[in-house]
């Protein structure tokens, strides 16, 4: 039997993949942000139709989600848009689930107040090495030493600790670093902005190819009912929400979802797409992606 455990996560986007079509059983993943949380409410709870399949969900990090994708662990699952980059060839992108938009971006903040990474040798955090924040980290600061990786949720409490000098902040710590007595360097959504004038991809739904599109079409139809049964009674959501974020509050898990569900989330459209093109093209610019990988299908 092929094992791919002894890959290189970057490698393993080769390895076997095994959808479970005939059975009509989808392995989703999807990671424990509130806005995914949010958005799957109603099919993790199945009070949506399910449209004769069966779904094994499992809700983890995003970067286990990235790396046990690249293993080809699951047919479904959120990833982010920068190892969706390097999948390309074997996944297309869901028009509906993903987190896109403006000011939405990640933080770069610092231990301590006025410094920068390209001030010198330096330590910083992000939340893996195939999240989008990590690829905004690298296209923004490449002359900054190289950053090291971590769980999104270890990233403050580290930098409070002064065992790094900078980290990458994404999810709910967006809105209380302030209170942490952490110091922002750069919102990296704002730079994205400035320079290309789109809002920024941060992470999507992708499905394996060999999925084909009659069940293609059923995931996305669930996931879409799902998302607008969400839209419509917000509080039918707010259990799951509370059942898997780092952060308790619901002022605080409803403002992330007012921040990353938006009218591209429903559904990428023309912006959304083309939002998706840039993205590509400036990796692949700054050669963090091969010419055959850069670009992202989005599913019709």
């Amino acid at each position: 039997m092929f094992d791919s455990s002894a890959l290189d996560p970057v490698d393993r986007m080769m390895a076997p993949t095994n959808p479970s079509t005939s059975s009509g059983r989808i392995r989703l993943g999807i990671s424990t942000c509130p806005n995914d949380t949010f958005a799957f409410a109603g099919l993790i709870d199945r009070r949506v139709d399910w449209r004769g399949l069966q779904f094994d969900i499992e809700l983890i990090d995003i970067q286990q989600l990235n790396d046990r994708l690249f293993e080809g662990d699951f047919d479904v699952a959120k990833t982010s848009f920068h190892a969706a980059l390097l999948m390309a060839d074997r996944t297309v992108v869901l028009p509906s689930g993903s987190a896109l938009g403006f000011g939405v971006g990640p933080l770069l903040l610092a231990a301590e107040s006025g410094a920068s990474p390209n001030d010198g040798p330096a330590v910083t955090l992000c939340p893996g090495r195939h999240t989008t924040a990590s690829l905004l980290f690298s296209l923004f600061y490449r002359d900054a030493e190289a950053p090291k990786h971590c769980v999104f949720s270890d990233i403050m409490p580290r930098l409070k600790a002064h065992q790094a000098d900078f980290g990458v902040c994404i999810h709910e710590g967006r809105f209380t670093w302030q209170a942490e007595g952490l110091h922002l360097v750069e919102d990296l959504g704002t730079r994205w902005e400035r320079e290309t004038d789109s809002p920024l991809p941060l992470g999507g739904i992708v499905a394996d190819r060999k999925l084909g599109d009659d069940v293609i079409a059923k995931v996305q139809a669930v996931i879409r009912d799902s998302l607008e049964l969400a839209m419509a009674d917000p509080s039918s959501a707010m259990p799951t929400m509370r059942q898997h974020a780092q952060e308790f509050d619901d002022d605080v898990l409803m403002k992330h979802v007012q921040l990353y569900v938006n009218e591209w989330t429903v559904d990428l459209g023309s912006v959304g797409r083309s939002a998706l093109r840039r993205l590509a093209q400036m990796s692949e610019a700054n050669g963090i992606v091969e010419r055959a990988e850069a670009g992202l299908e989005v599913w019709a």
